[in-house]
């Protein structure tokens, strides 16, 4: 069995796609939350390697054409983003104001935890990027000398507890603006909220993006900043 889907070039594609449709079937049919399919797909991607005894690497040699479609996939968010181009020019400021506080508030909290926790430089630095898309955090992570494959877990986990408690913190904190909602998902959990967003309305789905976008360029230059406080 190893060797009939280990060395399948396109195996890595399949079994993630697959995991992903069953995630969508289970959130579906159960309306739970914690029925995320990017989560659901990750857990049946480790069953199925253990399962059946791959390795990783032989998992990547096709799921890496995924990742490809990472950065494509994040540029396409603009769509919605300019079909709501004239709302976001009648409140550019306090969308501006929402994103920096977002990014501020991400980078601090990660520094308190740090010295919290006594972590290393290393660690630290690993922590920083956690709030914004994958493509960018990785090259932020690596820039800054953190431990990239750690980043991207941190980010996934980010993204999805964000998208998971998304709709429970709204009416926790009685946040019903569609505008406040879609720049708190896109600044804080990156494009894995931007999918919450999107389903939650147009407006939410178009500020998040825009969020994505705005919150990785300043966490670009402001990580570099709070690098040499730790």
């Amino acid at each position: 069995m190893k060797e009939l889907f280990g060395n399948s070039l396109f195996f890595g594609v399949a079994v993630s796609v697959a995991g992903y449709e069953i995630g969508l079937m289970l959130k579906k049919k159960l309306k739970n939350p914690l029925c995320n399919p990017l989560l659901i797909s990750i857990a049946f991607v480790i069953l199925v390697l253990n399962v059946f005894g791959i390795e990783y690497s032989d998992y990547y040699e096709g799921g890496k054409y995924l990742s490809y479609l990472l950065t494509p996939a994040t540029v396409c968010l603009a769509v919605p983003l300019y079909q709501k181009l004239e709302l976001l020019k009648r409140n550019w400021t306090a969308v501006i104001a929402a994103i920096c506080a977002g990014v501020f508030s991400s980078l601090v909290t990660v520094f308190l935890m740090a010295k919290m926790f006594g972590f290393t430089h290393e660690q630290y630095v690993t922590f920083l990027p956690k709030s914004i898309t994958t493509a960018i955090g990785m090259g932020v992570s690596e820039k800054l000398g953190g431990i990239v494959t750690v980043t991207v877990i941190v980010i996934i986990i980010t993204g999805i507890l964000g998208n998971v408690i998304a709709e429970s913190v709204f009416k926790l904190f009685r946040i019903e603006e569609p505008i406040a909602k879609g720049l708190a998902l896109g600044t804080s959990s990156h494009a894995i909220g931007t999918a919450k967003a999107m389903e939650l309305g147009e407006i939410e789905g178009a500020m998040s993006s825009l969020s994505i976008v705005v919150s990785g360029i300043l966490t670009v230059i402001a990580a570099s900043v709070f690098a040499r406080l730790l």
